[in-house]
């Protein structure tokens, strides 16, 4: 809808500069507000959100789409509104880019309501005090690092250990177990993967519960910067309107801010440390307080965060942190060993994981894994100068331990079995802490560590 000025004419502008994807535009009227879209171009096909504005009569922008075919002089129409997307049980088994637009060459949402992808966050009267438990049926998560419902988890890995494999995982898992709404949302994806992601999710039979949403990689930074918020306000819908449970889940929270860098530094913003932008925890904040359970239902957000050179200490890694109630840390490590999920039992941790909520049998059990886990990584070195032999008894039977639970805590996928030919399992908690619990207690010292290596339930090492 174009606003008006006093006199009724649509308020319109003309382009004064192109740089890449910064346009700056004069207005002679009434000047638009922070975000609102501007549209010009040949039948308006470019899109530009309000940055800044310079003076009384120049506003600066940053294109959502290519600037290819824009020049000094053109005329620029000001919507009056800012970016909107639909909302409602249309846009279920769909797939979007960050307008709204589908992109699975199939007709637009029929009865879709459109609404502004820059919303508050919840108040604090209305968010839950109650601290849940989301179960996910994948054991080491489950026992070692249990998920918050309505909180944020992050999946912290480099390139290749992992972390898209373990989403789609848990998009399966969730549609099964929770009856609730998963949305994924790629920033920065490869068109590969969403295409795998799409087929795959497909042929698993979880896409009428699920909607999908891109800003690839070879879009422009603004588009990316905000394909976030347009998943948020269709999750948003679903706690608020419907009030079912969601999961979000992002894949990367880095692109993210990767993109926010890129928009920061061609709006000409002095750089930060390491280059990030200035605002960088402005604006992870903005898109993250946003995620929260409420009194009629709750966003849980698993977010995959690319570290830069598997460095934990680089800000965009720091910052993401400081918003998470779990941390995944997928190591490479492991990854070669061929302990799949590739997580690291003893860098990784949940804020759920206390006997206050998880229960005592639990909370002690988790600690023992995580004690015995730690004795073995002491005794590697050892190990590896003198050999097992040359260890006490005691340190063999810690050494046994650890070994079986390493193969115990680690699972076949539904989503991996095409590739692994092992049937996925889903495994309850309490199944979980059982076998750990056993093998903890020596009940499995004459078995070899190969029987515990990609079972389900405990049981299936005397098969």
């Amino acid at each position: 809808m174009a606003r008006g000025t006093s006199s009724g004419v649509k308020n319109s502008g003309r382009i004064l500069s192109v740089r890449g994807s910064v346009v700056d535009i004069r207005f002679e009227g009434h000047l638009p507000s922070i975000y609102t879209i501007l549209k010009a171009g040949e039948e308006e096909q470019a899109t530009i959100e309000v940055q800044s504005q310079l003076n009384q009569h120049c506003v600066r922008g940053i294109a959502l789409t290519p600037t290819q075919g824009l020049a000094r002089g053109m005329a620029v129409l000001d919507t009056g509104a800012p970016l909107k997307v639909p909302v409602g049980k249309g846009i279920l088994s769909r797939m979007f880019n960050v307008f709204g637009q589908p992109i699975d060459h199939q007709a637009p949402p029929e009865k879709a309501e459109w609404r502004s992808v820059h919303q508050p966050p919840p108040p604090l009267g209305r968010r839950s005090t109650k601290s849940e438990i989301f179960e996910t049926g994948i054991k080491l998560i489950d026992v070692l690092v249990p998920l918050e419902r309505g909180g944020k988890a992050g999946l912290f890995g480099g390139a290749g250990v992992g972390k898209t494999v373990l989403l789609t995982e848990m998009i399966h898992n969730m549609v099964g177990q929770h009856q609730g709404v998963s949305i994924f949302c790629g920033i920065g994806e490869r068109c590969r993967e969403g295409e795998e992601l799409y087929s795959g999710m497909k042929a698993a039979g979880v896409l009428p519960n699920m909607a999908m949403i891109f800003g690839q990689m070879n879009e422009p930074p603004g588009s990316r910067f905000r394909v976030g918020h347009t998943a948020l306000t269709m999750a948003e819908y679903f706690r608020d309107d419907e009030q079912r449970d969601v999961l979000l889940l992002i894949d990367n929270i880095f692109r993210f801010i990767q993109a926010g860098m890129e928009v920061s530094g061609l709006m000409g913003q002095m750089p930060s440390r390491l280059g990030y932008q200035p605002t960088m925890s402005t604006e992870l904040a903005e898109l993250e307080e946003r995620i929260s359970n409420t009194d009629t239902g709750a966003i849980t957000s698993i977010q995959a965060v690319y570290v830069p050179a598997d460095d934990l200490t680089d800000p965009a890694a720091v910052h993401t942190f400081s918003h998470l109630s779990a941390s995944i840390v997928l190591s490479r490590k492991r990854a070669s060993e061929g302990l799949f999920p590739a997580i690291d039992p003893l860098q990784s941790n949940s804020k759920m994981a206390g006997p206050a909520i998880v229960g005592e049998r639990h909370y002690s059990v988790a600690q023992e894994i995580r004690r015995t886990l730690a004795q073995y990584e002491e005794l590697k070195d050892i190990i590896a100068m003198l050999g097992l032999e040359q260890l006490s008894v005691e340190d063999r039977r810690v050494v046994r331990r650890a070994r079986q639970l390493e193969r115990f805590l680690t699972q076949p996928f539904f989503t991996t079995e095409q590739f692994s030919g092992l049937k996925g399992r889903l495994v309850s908690v309490d199944e979980a802490l059982h076998g750990c619990e056993r093998i903890l207690q020596d009940e499995f010292k004459d078995y070899p560590e190969r029987a515990f290596y990609m079972i389900g339930s405990i049981e299936e090492v005397t098969k």
